[in-house]
């Protein structure tokens, strides 16, 4: 039976994250583009030859930044977005049916939507309220410091919407209320400066696109995810 649950988590996942891939590519993958302009333009600014009596560093002068591979424009690009799409589905869905395994919370046809908007105020909405979904060329934090951040303020806000869902006793509700603030009473890291080539309106553009596909993929996640395990509910959930 949990080989079933998986299957179909991985099922769901990819194709939930197929379909945003295609809307990457209509939606958030232009504004990346023009973004990355902006970008390449900063670091012209930032590369000006040096002044009469400077010495270039030797890894400007060699253009080497040890950037690895990456997709070209085009097909490239394309084939990767979708690709990582469907595996970041597969995984979210098998993170939603491993919880509910764990909870011992059915996901069904009735209700699979409801557990995807709660992923996607987990994963989503919460974490965006302290680090916005960023565009290249905009200034950031700290990478593991901003993915600390990230996942316990996931994890918190998940942990209060299962007390929500599963409690009703006062010290569930207040409990949960402090998990899902807790996070951002703490903060979130922030950069040093917030100067950006990047126009504002772009930036703002992505984050509104980014969170509107994001909230489709939790929908089609859920409702997906519960019409693959509605049959085999009974069965899974039995005690």
């Amino acid at each position: 039976m949990i080989g079933r649950v998986i299957l179909a988590a991985l099922l769901a996942g990819i194709a939930a994250g197929l379909i945003m891939g295609a809307i990457q590519h209509v939606r958030l993958t232009p504004l990346i583009l023009e973004a990355e302009t902006y970008e390449s333009q900063s670091h012209s600014h930032d590369h000006a030859a040096p002044a009469a009596g400077e010495a270039a560093p030797a890894a400007e002068a060699g253009h080497d930044h040890g950037e690895g591979w990456a997709p070209a424009d085009g097909w490239q690009r394309t084939l990767g977005t979708t690709i990582t799409a469907a595996l970041q589905g597969a995984a979210f869905a098998a993170v939603l049916a491993g919880i509910s395994l764990l909870t011992g919370l059915p996901i069904t046809r009735e209700n699979g939507i409801i557990w995807g908007l709660c992923g996607f105020l987990a994963a989503t909405v919460a974490p965006a309220a302290g680090l916005p979904p960023e565009l290249p060329g905009l200034p950031a934090a700290d990478l593991m410091t901003r993915q600390i951040w990230w996942i316990g303020t996931t994890a918190a806000t998940g942990a209060g919407l299962y007390l929500i869902a599963a409690r009703r006793e006062a010290w569930a509700v207040a409990l949960a209320i402090v998990l899902v603030a807790l996070p951002h009473v703490i903060g979130a890291p922030l950069p040093v400066t917030h100067e950006s080539a990047v126009p504002p309106y772009l930036a703002a553009t992505f984050v509104a696109n980014s969170i509107a596909a994001n909230a489709i993929l939790w929908s089609l996640l859920g409702l997906f995810l519960g019409l693959a395990l509605n049959r085999h509910a009974r069965d899974i959930y039995a005690t």
